[in-house]
């Protein structure tokens, strides 16, 4: 018993050191920007859009800031935390930036009680950072489509994979990267969601009248 409680003691020394004994760490938390709001269409397309939940692993579904550690091994920081999951802060500007567009007749989450002529889907399958020979870049990888209540079918899908370089080296500069990157794009995406509609909601609305 002694000499178990001489390889035990020890061992309960290092658990309490690290947990409050030794050096202190405070978490830091980090958000994304709202995006400015858009100057409002003097003609906005006749369809209201329902925004469903951003799709995306269970590692982007929660708070933990990830890096990419070669091509297959993405790790987290043990201090740094997102103040909501990834998935959950895309849906959100996604939602904002559709309904202060003035782009569409009527915008809401698809959990209300509205009824849509669209529901746009979305998947987030990148948001972490990459270190590359040339430096460190904020990743962003956001598919984002457009469904067809009245067909049942998708009508439109766009995806964006990009790497946005950092101004620095600290996880604060991953997350600047990340924010810039996610704007550029939604804005991206938006855009080829309204050539789409552009092109075939007159359409739509003929063939239904005919």
């Amino acid at each position: 018993m002694k000499r178990a409680m001489t390889v035990i003691l020890p061992a309960l020394t290092a658990v309490l050191w690290a947990c409050g004994g030794g050096a202190s760490h405070s978490m830091r938390f980090y958000t994304l920007s709202l995006p400015a709001e858009p100057a409002a269409s003097a003609a906005p397309y006749p369809v209201t859009l329902l925004v469903g939940h951003i799709q995306a692993p269970p590692m982007l579904r929660n708070d933990l800031v990830l890096y990419r550690v070669g091509a297959n091994e993405v790790d987290t920081y043990p201090y740094e935390r997102w103040a909501a999951p990834p998935a959950e802060m895309v849906e959100v500007r996604l939602l904002r930036l559709l309904r202060e567009s003035g782009r569409y007749q009527f915008v809401s989450d698809l959990g209300s009680s509205a009824r849509g002529d669209y529901i746009v889907r979305g998947r987030l399958d990148g948001f972490e950072e990459v270190d590359t020979a040339t430096g460190v870049e904020g990743r962003v990888v956001l598919e984002l489509d457009l469904f067809d209540e009245t067909g049942d079918h998708t009508v439109w899908s766009q995806l964006y994979s990009h790497d946005e370089p950092t101004k620095g080296h600290e996880v604060a500069d991953v997350v600047a990267a990340l924010d810039r990157n996610l704007q550029e794009g939604l804005e991206a995406l938006t855009t080829g969601m309204n050539d789409y509609l552009a092109r075939n909601v007159k359409a739509k609305q003929t063939a239904v009248k005919e």
